[in-house]
């Protein structure tokens, strides 16, 4: 039987469901995105020895700097989860889901859902503005291969510890700041939502607002469906597959992420009414189940 942890408070729901001292919630919201940002360019440093390039921090990825910030998100985020359930001292499986179990059906049901809409949002994307992703043309090389086996590798793990950080930890851990269940919710979403944006590092208003859009739908998921499957299967599903085209569509090189000024468009629109839609989706899937008290673990 698993023990009872004192800060996991049953009769709150997921999101809101934790009770931390102030300095507790503060750490685990710091923590994490820090040191994930301290191995990315330790990696990235790492990977410019074995390149051999002029600037190993340049914002256009090779294979070898893909799974490097794939590795350190991956880093980051179980740090996150195994920080925040030694600080409260609950085992790191209630964390994901609250108060029911985690669901892997659930998980694979929303990951289906999540390729479709991302699939038509690209497709969408590809037809009323295909410049302004950047993508230069169709190509298959040894380099858009690496690009292709490694997002396939990695990348799935990565989204699921974005969400493990910001929804899983980030979330309830400025949630806690506030007892009113509904303030301490938007005030974890919105927080996590923020951070989330942050890390990004993003000086255009467009991609700033966009990742902040993101970090807050998926917080929405989570606090519906009472756990991280939602968010995990949307992230997964968009991260990997926007990697896919974006390596077979960079004309045969790595491709590049840049977020400076200027580099955002109202083409996000696009992809702000996908996650419109996969929130709705989880809302309506969510509406009618079991009652969480008596929902059994899975």
């Amino acid at each position: 039987m698993t023990p009872r942890s004192p800060a996991l408070d049953p009769a709150r729901p997921f999101g809101a469901h934790l009770r931390m001292s102030w300095w507790k919630a503060l750490v685990v919201i710091a923590v994490p995105p820090l040191v994930m940002v301290i191995l990315q360019v330790v990696l990235y440093l790492a990977v410019g020895v074995v390149e051999g390039g002029d600037d190993p921090l340049a914002p256009t990825f090779t294979p070898l700097k893909l799974l490097a910030v794939n590795l350190s998100i991956v880093a980051a985020g179980v740090l996150a989860v195994l920080l925040l359930a030694r600080l409260t001292r609950t085992p790191w499986r209630r964390l994901l889901s609250h108060p029911r179990g985690f669901d892997r059906r659930r998980l694979a049901r929303y990951l289906l859902g999540a390729a479709v809409l991302v699939g038509a949002g690209i497709a969408v994307v590809a037809l009323v503005a295909p410049e302004a992703p950047g993508w230069t043309g169709f190509a298959v090389t040894g380099t858009s291969l690496g690009m292709v086996a490694v997002t396939l590798l990695s990348t799935p793990l990565q989204s699921a510890g974005e969400e493990l950080m910001f929804r899983g930890a980030v979330l309830p851990a400025a949630a806690s700041w506030l007892r009113a269940v509904r303030p301490a919710l938007v005030l974890g979403i919105v927080v996590s939502g923020a951070g989330f944006a942050l890390i990004h590092g993003s000086g255009d208003p467009w991609l700033f607002g966009y990742y902040t859009f993101l970090g807050v739908c998926t917080g929405v998921m989570a606090a519906r469906s009472r756990g991280l499957e939602a968010p995990i299967a949307f992230h997964v599903a968009n991260n990997v597959l926007f990697s896919v085209v974006n390596s077979l569509m960079a004309g045969g090189e790595g491709y590049t992420i840049d977020r400076s000024s200027d580099t955002g468009d109202a083409s996000l629109l696009i992809l702000a009414v996908v996650n419109v839609a996969m929130v709705a989706l989880v809302w309506m899937n969510e509406r009618g189940t079991a009652d969480p008290a008596v929902e059994p673990e899975r």
